[in-house]
């Protein structure tokens, strides 16, 4: 790759899907039904690809596949939402990174993937990632909504998150810390994906790449 830049992108990632709480594929297992869709967030805290500098850019994804997406799957589509904030070069960047071909932690999970992208467009993304992981939401008007509150309970400490470490299927790569969420929100229409829904599994879950090994 002698002609990517180095690169680094940190910050948060957050689905909401159709699987029951908590998704199964974050322990590399098969979706709750077999196939599983939904919207996928990257909010990009501080980045640069090269000279480029990245803060503050989000990244959506509608993908669906059916089977265990770390081991045999099928039926993989996906729509990609870029910020329409990014300039020229941002762009380019964005695209190279989430497409997979800058490599790192991204070039790997494309390649798992595989999927037949539906469609691809810039958007007015609006993000929301609580401080304190309280809650999370995407919103691009007339496409998609995505929010989540953190996951609680009769024996969770006030003001504490439900995390895990080490996920064996977590889809920002190894070491990363994932918290627990329930879906207030899930409705897409877009490139041929459709559905609207609520109570199912959320998740965020920190992200630290570097590229382009």
């Amino acid at each position: 790759m002698a002609d990517i830049p180095e690169w680094h992108v940190a910050g948060g990632w957050f689905d909401v899907c159709k699987c029951s709480i908590p998704c199964p594929c974050s322990f590399a297992q098969s979706p709750t039904t077999g196939d599983c869709d939904g919207i996928l967030v990257w909010h990009i805290r501080e980045g640069r690809y090269g000279n480029t500098a990245l803060d503050d850019l989000n990244v959506v994804l509608l993908a669906s596949f059916v089977g265990n997406i770390w081991g045999e799957h099928s039926d993989e589509y996906a729509a990609v939402f870029l910020d329409e904030r990014a300039d020229e070069s941002q762009r380019e960047a964005l695209q190279m990174i989430f497409g997979g071909q800058a490599g790192g932690w991204p070039g790997t999970l494309m390649s798992t993937f595989g999927a037949e992208v539906r469609g691809s467009e810039f958007s007015p993304i609006e993000v929301s990632i609580a401080d304190d992981l309280a809650s999370w939401s995407a919103e691009i008007p007339g496409r998609l909504t995505a929010r989540a509150e953190a996951l609680t309970g009769p024996t969770t400490p006030e003001g504490a998150r439900v995390q895990t470490v080490n996920l064996p299927g977590s889809e920002t790569g190894p070491g990363q810390v994932a918290t627990w969420g329930r879906a207030t929100a899930d409705r897409a229409d877009a490139f041929e994906f459709s559905w609207d829904r609520e109570g199912r599994s959320s998740k965020h879950i920190t992200f630290d790449w570097s590229g382009p090994e």
